[in-house]
């Protein structure tokens, strides 16, 4: 099936709904008598545009998936370790980050000569709450600093991402949203490291501002190229807040496997070091396993938003489920060794960590049925899809998890066996997308 947008007629008027249609019609060779816009899919300021992209992308995600780093310490902090509500923490600046992008895309929309603001208004929020966090002497305000504050400010500060992509890259969007993706598996390699270093030598304190700081430090010069290519529009597109594509089928079931991948994408990454430490890995090695998972991602989503561009959402789904449904089911469920268990975090990353990368062609394929649809809406409304399943996953893998003994069934007999059938389960699952193809 042809995925490439139909071509513009050269016959209709210039008008700035055709512009937004159409972007790669009207670059810096139009015509003097339309607007010159910067050539899309590349060229200097699209390819600056998707660096900033990268770069919030690892500073935020990068930082909020490590947050097992700092839920170990807060355990052990003696004026933390007697509650209960540490994990929420993490739990909010993730989840918080995902169930409001919706809401800040609408805001983005309704206020188009503000947008342009908004990555630098999140920011400022995320380092202000950072830096808060640090004078925190219970959890409830680790809660609403580390977690609350960080989490809106992030999704405030990455929204305009996802609303201005469909403006920079249109053959190359898939390629552009995996390359982007790829930012927070980078930075999950080195994030933990550095927070591991920092908490045991200074504290929660100090690691707190000094993060904040490096946080402005490196986004801050990305952030001017944060920004719309199209003019910006005086009054609002009221048009674009349309949401009867909710009520398609093919939009139902690309969202119910998201859900779905959600509820046991994240319980890897949480699981595999204790796991690893109880088949007799070193705390480094253990580390590793998480390492691997982040690296693979990577290389998985960057390949994964090649093939968005190119191959239909259905055929992409299904590399990703097969993939990581046989690695979580045959690898780390049979895995009685490290080495094995190395290999399925490599697996697992490869074809689990690409997941989101297929966001783009779910969107094509629902605007497909749906012209009137708008790509960031639709985009936004998935990512509150994964952040439903990214909090329902906190409790529920806490209540299935059992005690950590030894079984001749691998890793099935131990107390992770229901963590390993949930995820495994999760991955097969959300293979219920396939079905949107015969919508």
């Amino acid at each position: 099936m042809d995925r490439r947008r139909p071509s513009c007629s050269d016959s209709l008027p210039r008008s700035e709904a055709q512009i937004r249609l159409c972007p790669e019609k009207f670059d810096e060779s139009s015509a003097d008598d339309g607007p010159k816009l910067a050539p899309v899919d590349g060229g200097f300021q699209a390819w600056m545009f998707l660096a900033a992209c990268v770069m919030i992308e690892a500073l935020i995600w990068g930082f909020a998936f490590s947050f097992g780093v700092f839920q170990k310490y807060y355990h052990d902090h003696e004026a933390f370790q007697d509650s209960s509500m540490v994990a929420v923490i993490g739990t909010c600046a993730t989840g918080i980050s995902y169930l409001s992008c919706p809401l800040v895309i609408i805001a983005m929309i309704l206020l188009p000569r503000w947008g342009r603001w908004f990555s630098s208004v999140g920011l400022i929020i995320m380092c202000l709450s950072l830096a808060a966090g640090s004078f925190s002497t219970n959890v409830t305000h680790l809660v609403l600093s580390q977690g609350v504050g960080f989490g809106i400010g992030g999704c405030i500060a990455y929204s305009p991402s996802i609303l201005y992509m469909d403006e920079w890259f249109v053959n190359r969007r898939g390629l552009a949203f995996g390359i982007t993706w790829a930012g927070s598996g980078v930075s999950g390699i080195i994030f933990p490291i550095g927070l591991e270093n920092l908490l045991g030598r200074f504290g929660f304190e100090t690691t707190l501002r000094v993060i904040s700081v490096i946080v402005f430090l490196l986004a801050a010069p990305f952030i001017y190229f944060h920004r719309p290519r199209l003019p910006v529009k005086r009054i609002v597109d009221y048009q674009r807040l349309n949401f009867r594509f909710l009520t398609t089928r093919i939009f139902c079931f690309y969202q119910l496997g998201n859900i779905i991948e959600a509820l046991g994408f994240f319980l890897p990454g949480i699981y595999l070091p204790s796991y690893a430490r109880s088949i007799g890995a070193t705390d480094f090695l253990s580390s590793l396993t998480v390492t691997l998972l982040n690296l693979a991602s990577v290389f998985g989503s960057v390949t994964m938003g090649h093939l968005t561009d190119r191959y239909h959402a259905i055929t992409c789904i299904t590399i990703s489920t097969v993939g990581s449904t046989l690695s979580v089911f045959f690898l780390w469920g049979f895995s009685t060794s490290l080495p094995t268990l190395l290999v399925f975090s490599v697996a697992y990353g490869l074809f689990a960590g690409c997941y989101s990368a297929t966001w783009a062609g779910m969107t094509h394929e629902v605007r497909r049925v749906d012209p009137s649809a708008d790509a960031t809406i639709i985009f936004g409304v998935i990512a509150f899809g994964r952040g439903v399943g990214n909090v329902v996953s906190g409790p529920l893998s806490e209540a299935i998890l059992g005690p950590v003994t030894e079984s001749a069934l691998a890793g099935y007999g131990t107390g992770y066996g229901l963590i390993i059938l949930c995820t495994g389960l999760s991955c097969l699952l959300s293979g219920a997308s396939v079905v949107a193809h015969l919508c």
